[in-house]
């Protein structure tokens, strides 16, 4: 499943509108934190970001 991140006003302009795909645990489930607030994706160039999970948005 393939993602958008949006950003807000304090995101670096490099990473609003970036590509990026969940990283998975070996279950098959996404790695989140515990409050659930943030996720760990993986862009197109492979460097891996800690983003907002409320910013992320599935791509159609």
């Amino acid at each position: 499943m393939r993602y958008t991140y949006k950003g807000d006003k304090l995101t670096s302009p490099a990473l609003k509108g970036m590509q990026c795909d969940p990283v998975r645990k070996p279950s098959g489930k996404c790695i989140i934190s515990f409050k659930m607030a943030t996720a760990l994706v993986v862009d197109a160039n492979g460097n891996k970001h800690v983003v907002l999970r409320r910013l992320l948005r599935v791509n159609k």
